[in-house]
């Protein structure tokens, strides 16, 4: 393994009942996020960063994509991505592991999608959250897939960690009931 990995975190909830309602369909959400010792270092500027991404995009992908599917224990129709850099870091460190296709392509093969994965990443603090966007993983206009998902791992990222993330849901948003793509501007 070239990447250091401190910790591994899943996190699955189930909601049956939104404003007083049973839903007609339960929505199930997971998250997979690892936490791993910055390969870049916290030494300053590293100018290429590809190599790295390229050497650990697949490695990271593999460990927590299909482990985040698995979890969901549902078919995917919803997926996005984060990378929470510690303060030592900066924010291309983890742009580059997530926006690299070796580590996209991990995630979106397991859950059997074909758009690009939506993304969040910023640097934080210790335990700070990361809002991770997801869409629907076969058309990123459907809006009843836009949805947020708020994930924290209370101790990470330390000043030298990344923690990347692949978040996965089982329906749209529950009780979603917007116009579809579009249709405001057909009228």
């Amino acid at each position: 393994m070239s990447i250091t990995v401190r910790k591994i975190v899943r996190h699955r909830e189930e909601t049956l009942r939104e404003q007083g309602r049973d839903l007609p369909v339960r929505h199930v959400l997971a998250w997979v996020a690892v936490v791993i010792e910055n390969p870049y270092g916290t030494n300053g500027y590293v100018e290429d960063l590809v190599t790295l991404a390229d050497a650990n995009g697949q490695e990271v992908g593999a460990l927590i994509g299909p482990a985040c599917v698995e979890l969901l224990g549902e078919p995917v129709q919803a997926f996005g991505k984060a990378a929470l850099v510690g303060v030592g870091g900066e924010v291309e460190h983890g742009s580059a592991i997530i926006h690299n296709l070796k580590f996209g392509n991990e995630f979106r093969s397991a859950a059997g999608g074909t758009e690009l994965l939506p993304a969040a990443e910023k640097v934080g603090l210790l335990g700070a959250s990361i809002d991770v966007p997801l869409k629907h993983k076969l058309d990123a206009k459907t809006r009843s897939h836009h949805q947020t998902v708020t994930l924290v791992v209370p101790d990470a990222p330390r000043t030298d960690e990344i923690v990347i993330a692949c978040v996965a849901a089982s329906t749209g948003r529950p009780l979603a009931r917007l116009a579809t793509f579009g249709a405001e501007v057909a009228r």
